[in-house]
C-alpha cells in the first residue's frame, strides 16, 4: 500500500505552549478523539459489520498515505485533540502500521494512543506496536466458543485472537480491552462466562449494543443491553466506577474492590450524543462528523492541493461548526447505508 515507511520526524513539532484552548462545536462539546482508519478491509466477516461475501473495498489509490493521515492528526492535536484511535477494518492489515504509530507517538500533544483490531493478526505486532509508543488496546471478541465465533466471524479466528490477546498481555500495553457485541444467540451465561474470563485474565470488558449501520447493521437484531447490565451489576456487586477509562462512550461499572471493570455502550438504548467529543477520519480522507448521520467533510483533495498546516487547521475548525447535534438511529433506522468497515469503527 505505501510503499515507503513513513518518516516519524517529517513534520515540524509543534510547541505544546501554542495549542489553541480547543474544538467546542457548536453545542459546546469539546473535541478531544479522533478515530483513524487506516484501511477499509478486514480479514474477518462479523454478520452485524459486513456482508459475507463482501469485497466492494475502496482501492489502494484511493486511500490517504500515511503522511497525510499524520498531517491531519498533527492538526488536529494543535488544535486542542489529545487522544488518537487507530481503526479499521482491521488496522493491523495496512502496511508500516508500526512506523506511523511511531510518528504519532513523535508528536508532542498527544497524550494517548489506541488501537482497536479483531486480534487475528495481533500475535504479530503486539510487541513491536508497544515498542513504537502504541498505549492501549481494544480487541473484538463476541464469544469464548469456537463455534460461536466461527459462526460471528466467517471463520475459525478464536484461536489466532486468544493467541493476539496472550501477546498484547506480555507485551505489557497499559490497558487491554475486549469488545462484546450483544447479539440476539447469546444467552446471559455467554456473558458471564465472558466477565468470568476479563476478570480473571485482569482485562476490561466492554459490552455494545448494536447499531443500524450499513445493510448487515440494519438485519442484525438488536438487544437492548439494559437487562443484561442490571443482571450483571447484580451478579457481580458491580458499583459506578469512580474512574474514568479513555476517552470513549462507555459507562463503566467496577467490583467492591476497584480492580475489575465492566464498561457499557448504548448508543441505542441510553445515547451519550450529549457528551461526545470524537470525529472519525477515514481511510479515503472523508472527515465524519456523526458515527449515525451522513455528514462529512471530504478533505484528501484539499490536503492534495498543498495546503498548509494553517491552512488545514482552519478547514478542520469550518468542519467541527457543521457537527451535528445527535444521531437519527431510533428516528431512521436505515438512514446510514455505509457499512461500518467503511466509517472507521
Amino acid at each position: 500500500m505505501d510503499a515507503m515507511p513513513i518518516n516519524p520526524f517529517s513534520l515540524s513539532a509543534t510547541s505544546p505552549t501554542t495549542v489553541q484552548a480547543g474544538l467546542i462545536d457548536p453545542f459546546g462539546r469539546k473535541i478531544d478523539y479522533l478515530r483513524v482508519s487506516v484501511t477499509d478491509r478486514c480479514d474477518l466477516r462479523c454478520h452485524y459489520c459486513l456482508p459475507k461475501r463482501f469485497r466492494d473495498f475502496s482501492e489502494p489509490e484511493n486511500w490517504l498515505t500515511l503522511d497525510e493521515q499524520l498531517q491531519v492528526i498533527q492538526a488536529f492535536s494543535e488544535l486542542g485533540v489529545k487522544r488518537v484511535r487507530l481503526t479499521g477494518g482491521e488496522p493491523l492489515l495496512r502496511k508500516n502500521l508500526t512506523e506511523f504509530v511511531h510518528g504519532i507517538a513523535a508528536l508532542p500533544l498527544i497524550e494517548d494512543i489506541s488501537l482497536s483490531t479483531n486480534g487475528t493478526q495481533l500475535a504479530k505486532h503486539a510487541h513491536a506496536l508497544k515498542a513504537a509508543g502504541l498505549h492501549r488496546l481494544n480487541i473484538s471478541l463476541d464469544s469464548l466458543e469456537r463455534r460461536c465465533m466461527a459462526d460471528i466471524t466467517g471463520s475459525d479466528s478464536l484461536p489466532a485472537v486468544m493467541a493476539g490477546i496472550a501477546a498484547a498481555q506480555e507485551a505489557g500495553f497499559r490497558q487491554i480491552k475486549i469488545n462484546m457485541v450483544a447479539l440476539a444467540n447469546l444467552e446471559i451465561s455467554d456473558y458471564e462466562k465472558m466477565v468470568d474470563y476479563c476478570f480473571n485474565q485482569g482485562l476490561t470488558l466492554r459490552m455494545i449494543e448494536t447499531m443500524p449501520i450499513g445493510q448487515t447493521g440494519q438485519q442484525t437484531p438488536y438487544i437492548n443491553l439494559q437487562s443484561i447490565q442490571n443482571q450483571l451489576v447484580q451478579r457481580y456487586q458491580l458499583e459506578p466506577a469512580a474512574q474514568e477509562l479513555g476517552g470513549g462512550p462507555a459507562r463503566y461499572w467496577q467490583t467492591q474492590d476497584g480492580k475489575r471493570f465492566i464498561g457499557f455502550i448504548t448508543p441505542i438504548s441510553q445515547h451519550f450524543c450529549a457528551t461526545c467529543n470524537r470525529l472519525r477520519l477515514s481511510v479515503e480522507g472523508n472527515l465524519h462528523l456523526c458515527l449515525g448521520q451522513n455528514d462529512r467533510v471530504p478533505l484528501r483533495a484539499l490536503i492534495r492541493q498543498g495546503l498548509s498546516l494553517d491552512e488545514l487547521k482552519d478547514q478542520l475548525l469550518n468542519a467541527i461548526a457543521k457537527k451535528p447535534e445527535k444521531h437519527d438511529f431510533t428516528q431512521q433506522p436505515h438512514k446510514i447505508v455505509r457499512f461500518m468497515a467503511s466509517t472507521g469503527g
